[in-house]
């Protein structure tokens, strides 16, 4: 049951649709506190746009302290940037135009979905076994790093089974939403302005979900954003998400950035992509060497050889020569891989028997869901002490 304080959009209340009678109405701030005190497991409140913003705003700062699994939704005449920026520091989930009563019921059902992963990070942080970290990479761009990303993340998350969160951590060119038609309301810069402190309450509210099992942090949109997050932020949000998911997949740039390293630094896979072309097998080799370099354990090391079955005169064999190491999964090349990124569909998802989603549904079972690889080595002698700026 939701608690309104004040007035809301008559759709959404009706007995036609909207939330119908799962709406609690109270009369103030204080009525919704004690309404709160009296459901335990309540997880929405909706303050309409007579509640006094300081009011709101105290409030939801309140909350995000006492009861962190609490959404709070407000609803204002018109969307205003600088309400909402102080909205989103008290810690207030989402600002509402009184007029969008879709929006509004939108942000419920979201809250609701978010909260219920808000528990689960204190049972990780006391001992419990934590969910693995898997960071796509390839030094070369067109390898297909993006598609490999969203389709194991699909994979994984596919039966119910397992939690997924797919992260794309290609800042400043992130093709993650686009490839799966998102709206990215929110993103991982919005996580600036959560304060010092992060937890798993504040950085669930900057998930977009995909299907259920299958959330996004996704990438900035306006240009100059990338350069605002620090890579300390990058290596906070990937520990909550270890608490919150059973598997986090991160798609990353095609460059060793110190987000990319961080990103290397907490996964237990580095799933390195490559296709038959001399020019994506030297950067192979060169990240190969790079990680040697830096001291990653080579048992997390996983190859994926992309468009394994195109004709232009490279094998397998020929690969795994140049590279020095063994192909861990073979990927087909399909004319049907670009049309459902077109559709906004990853093909595993949309043709599960396809040749392509067969090889990443075996590659996520065998090499992902299968025998944890011991987390990898930390880098000895780099020292790497990241500080958030």
């Amino acid at each position: 049951m939701t608690i309104v304080c004040g007035q809301v959009p008559p759709a959404v209340i009706g007995a036609g649709g909207g939330l119908g009678d799962l709406v609690y109405p109270v009369d103030g701030i204080p009525a919704a506190g004690n309404a709160l005190l009296a459901d335990p497991a309540e997880t929405v409140v909706v303050l309409g746009i007579e509640v006094i913003l300081e009011e709101a705003l105290a409030f939801a700062e309140q909350l995000r302290i006492e009861r962190p699994q609490v959404g709070v939704i407000l609803l204002r005449e018109s969307l205003d940037i600088a309400v909402l920026t102080q909205a989103i520091r008290a810690g207030i989930r989402e600002v509402v135009p009184v007029s969008e009563a879709h929006l509004l019921l939108e942000a419920v059902e979201r809250i609701r979905q978010l909260s219920a992963r808000v528990p689960l990070l204190p049972a990780a942080a006391s001992g419990a076994p934590r969910g693995q970290v898997v960071t796509v990479f390839s030094a070369k761009g067109g390898t297909g790093k993006t598609t490999i990303s969203t389709n194991l993340a699909v994979a994984l998350a596919e039966g119910g089974t397992y939690r997924v969160c797919l992260v794309d951590l290609d800042l400043a060119f992130g093709d993650v939403a686009i490839s799966l038609q998102l709206n990215p309301r929110r993103t991982v810069v919005d996580a600036l302005s959560l304060g010092e402190e992060l937890d798993s309450a504040k950085v669930a509210s900057l998930v977009t979900n995909y299907s259920p099992g299958l959330d996004c942090i996704l990438a900035p949109v306006e240009p100059g954003d990338a350069e605002k997050i620090p890579a300390s932020l990058v290596a906070e949000i990937l520990a909550l998400l270890g608490g919150m998911y059973d598997y986090v997949v991160i798609d990353t740039p095609a460059q060793f950035s110190e987000h990319v390293l961080v990103a290397l630094d907490a996964s237990h896979h580095h799933v390195l992509i490559t296709t038959p072309e001399v020019p994506a097998l030297k950067n192979l080799r060169l990240t190969l060497d790079m990680l040697d370099l830096l001291s990653y354990s080579r048992n997390s090391r996983l190859i994926v050889f992309n468009r394994s079955d195109a004709d232009v005169g490279l094998s397998a064999a020929d690969v795994e020569r140049v590279v020095k190491s063994p192909i861990t999964a073979h990927v087909p090349s399909s004319r049907e891989v670009p049309a459902s990124i077109n559709r906004g569909t990853p093909l595993t998802a949309e043709q599960p028997e396809h040749a392509v989603s067969r090889a990443i549904r075996l590659f996520a079972q065998e090499h992902v869901i299968g025998e944890p690889v011991a987390e990898v080595a930390r880098r000895s002698g780099r020292g790497l002490r990241l500080r958030r700026r």
